[in-house]
């Protein structure tokens, strides 16, 4: 059986999301406008929502009651 290769993240998921999703809008803004730019700009957009979901989930709001 093949062992499973871990990694050991430096950074949360939400920093990850955030940063990949600010690399696609400045890659957008180099992009003529087009099919390639909207595809940018709409992974930005859901690694966005991705990091804000993240953030909402890890909310100490959503705690069950001990």
């Amino acid at each position: 059986m093949q062992l499973r290769r871990r990694i050991k993240q430096t950074t949360s998921l939400e920093e990850r999301l955030a940063a990949e999703a600010r690399r696609l809008r400045e890659q957008a803004t180099l992009l003529p406008p087009g099919l390639e730019r909207e595809r940018a700009i709409s992974k930005a957009r859901v690694a966005e929502t991705g990091s804000h979901i993240s953030e909402w989930l890890l909310s100490p709001g959503l705690r069950p009651p001990t």
